[in-house]
């Protein structure tokens, strides 16, 4: 084969990888997804609000990916009225558009999130002139602390990725899957086993990372009995599938994570996101976007379980953007029923919902920037 021939096929194959990793942006629902019948729920807990301290020892944030008002009272109505989310008694708003454009993409609202800098569409771990940011996670390692990620995509998608990577750009995924290597990440659990070890550059960066110390698994079953360690959760070869796929992952991953991070004494930092309630609204879905909002809700159960018992951990919920413009245009508390309708199959720019409880959590109420919710937890964290 010539050279110019080798190019054009890495070229196309690159090109084949980006378009599977993206499918979700093209995906179109049927006229019948615009409504949610009803289905299983879940109980929920309200937990006290006694806390120890004006600072956390810990922090989880929890990114709901696509998430907007809309979204959450979509599954506040089909869980009858009832979620997680009732825990949080300061409640805010964060503007969330990026350098370079009104409406955010994840890479920079995820950016924006992990490291308190507007950076343009695309970007990750960088700022307006490519140059790396150093991130909150980053800032709780250099500390001693414990850190981690948890998704229900690929491990190395826009969001997870903004947090531990710095690249040109977010379909980078073998770049960004190998900056993981530069870091002491302890806990890191979601999809792209396949940026690990099938590669153009022919390193295998499971057997890397096992040389470092790390534990990998590709069974949630086998992950969630792990107590200790650094683990390399990769749970599927790209992303997690929908829930009847992939079952209870993100909450039973986010139990995990807790309990293994929680055995440093100094205390961790964990980002947790909820992928799917984007792609939900990408698709123009209320159900997909319904069954994800309740996912997420589960995973927010566990991280306040944790926080009531603890007393010295920040749990922060909010979003890198809304996703679909979604109107609830009809629904039922009693049944569960939602009816949605979604002017776009693109993200919008209005601004999502910021919750907060535990030590802390009074900064994070009122109208935002999404930089400032970084920069808050730095502070308290971290103390610069």
């Amino acid at each position: 084969m010539t050279r110019t021939g080798l190019i054009l096929l890495i070229a196309l194959l690159t090109g084949f990888t980006t378009m599977a990793q993206n499918d979700y942006l093209d995906a179109q629902a049927e006229a019948n997804e615009k409504i949610y019948t009803g289905g299983q729920t879940h109980e929920v807990k309200i937990f006290p609000q006694k806390f120890k301290g004006k600072t956390p020892k810990n922090v989880i944030l929890l990114i709901g990916d696509g998430m907007g008002v809309s979204q959450v009272q979509a599954g506040y109505t089909a869980n009858k009225g009832k979620l997680y989310l009732e825990n949080f008694k300061h409640v805010g708003f964060a503007n969330t558009s990026s350098a370079d454009k009104y409406v955010t993409d994840s890479a920079a609202g995820g950016t924006a999130l992990s490291t308190g800098q507007k950076t343009y569409n695309g970007a990750i771990g960088l700022d307006v002139n490519k140059n790396p940011i150093k991130t909150i996670l980053q800032d709780a390692e250099d500390k001693g602390l414990a850190t981690g990620l948890v998704s229900t995509s690929a491990i190395t998608h826009a969001t997870p990725a903004s947090f531990i990577a710095h690249q040109e750009s977010r379909n980078m995924y073998e770049e960004i899957a190998a900056d993981f290597l530069k870091t002491d990440i302890d806990v890191f659990i979601g999809g792209g086993y396949k940026h690990f070890t099938e590669r153009k550059d022919g390193r295998n960066l499971v057997e890397e990372l096992e040389q470092k110390g790390y534990r990998v698994e590709e069974d949630i079953n086998t992950i969630k009995n792990i107590k200790d360690g650094k683990l390399a959760g990769l749970t599927a070869a790209e992303h997690n599938g929908r829930m009847d796929e992939r079952g209870d992952m993100l909450p039973v991953a986010t139990n995990t994570a807790i309990n293994i991070l929680s055995n440093n004494k100094k205390g961790f930092f964990l980002m947790v996101e909820g992928s799917q309630i984007d792609w939900g609204g990408h698709a123009g879905s209320t159900i997909y976007i319904v069954e994800d909002m309740l996912d997420f809700d589960r995973a927010v159960g566990k991280a306040l379980e944790f926080a009531a018992g603890n007393k010295q951990t920040l749990v922060i919920v909010t979003a890198d953007h809304e996703t679909g413009g979604m109107a609830i245009v009809d629904g039922n508390n009693e049944t569960g029923m939602v009816k949605g309708e979604f002017p776009t199959g693109s993200h919008t720019g209005v601004m999502v919902p910021v919750f907060a409880y535990g030590p802390g959590a009074e900064q994070f109420t009122g109208i935002m920037d999404n930089t400032d919710i970084p920069n808050r937890i730095r502070k308290l964290l971290v103390g610069n």
